[in-house]
């Protein structure tokens, strides 16, 4: 049998075993999986924070993948654990809007409430869903079992809206907001924007294109234009850059924009620009 990849998402750290025990329980099941660490420094308890790694990263693995989230405020409770397969991948994760931003950009073939215990493991701790559910389901599916098999389709699974940009005021004005803010320190924002050209992809209108004819405002600074690399402004300057994941970010060369600012994720950015 060909291996699957799984991935894993967490809350959990690596500082205590939880993140090897459910590795070890995947394997047990399914020896011959491969299992790729996504992130496991996903904030405690932040269920934006690990949609965001999740919708960023999930492209860049093999058809066929698995991916495991488990960031899960209500362990334990009635919430619902879900497994969503959207062609060719299969999603595994509880039912708090984790899966959101990663299925809002995938085409959905179908979502299950996981029902069927049989392959769960024997005994369920309240407390470490991760290893006796996840992990376990992860194997199972990795093992050709489908997921109709596991329980009932269901279609009103908790959905969290991506934030989109917006103008305001005038056709020349665009509000956005701080999406994440990275290791660091960088401030990822939820415009998309093109790395080679600069040209703002996703707002209604007339595509702008970020130029010395546009002003970035984040808090109180300002930056214009749009450089191609951090080299291209001095040490300690603010610069707006297309990152890898497609957004736009402001960064400050081998600094941290966040600290430096003193700005928060869910913080606005403006970009006021004149006609050319």
């Amino acid at each position: 049998m060909t291996g699957k990849v799984i991935t894993l998402t967490t809350d959990f750290g690596l500082a205590d075993g939880y993140v090897g025990v459910m590795k070890g329980v995947i394997l047990g099941i399914a020896p011959e999986a491969t299992i790729v660490d996504l992130s496991h420094e996903i904030r405690p308890q932040d269920v934006r924070h690990g949609a965001f790694v999740l919708q960023t990263a999930c492209r860049y693995f093999p058809p066929g993948t698995i991916h495991v989230v488990v960031v899960d405020p209500g362990v334990g409770s009635q919430r619902r654990i879900l497994v969503a397969r959207a062609a060719p991948d299969t999603f595994v994760a509880p039912d708090n809007g984790v899966l959101s931003w990663a299925l809002e950009d995938l085409s959905v073939d179908g979502v299950v409430s996981v029902t069927e215990a049989r392959y769960w493991r024997p005994a369920v701790s309240r407390t470490f869903h991760g290893r006796d559910i996840f992990a376990p389901l992860a194997a199972h599916l990795a093992r050709g079992v489908p997921a109709e098999a596991l329980g009932p389709a269901i279609s009103d699974w908790l959905r969290i809206p991506f934030p989109k940009p917006r103008r305001t005021g005038n056709s020349n004005h665009m509000q956005g907001e701080i999406l994440h803010i990275d290791r660091f320190g960088n401030l990822i924002t939820n415009i998309e924007v093109e790395a080679g050209s600069g040209q703002v992809t996703n707002v209604s209108g007339v595509p702008i294109v970020l130029s010395e004819h546009a002003t970035i405002t984040v808090g109180r600074c300002g930056v214009a234009s749009l450089h191609r690399s951090y080299a291209e402004v001095e040490p300690g300057q603010l610069l707006a850059i297309a990152g890898s994941s497609g957004y736009l970010e402001l960064a400050v060369r081998e600094g941290n924009a966040g600290v430096t600012l003193g700005v928060h994720r869910g913080d606005g950015i403006q970009i006021q620009w004149n006609p050319q």
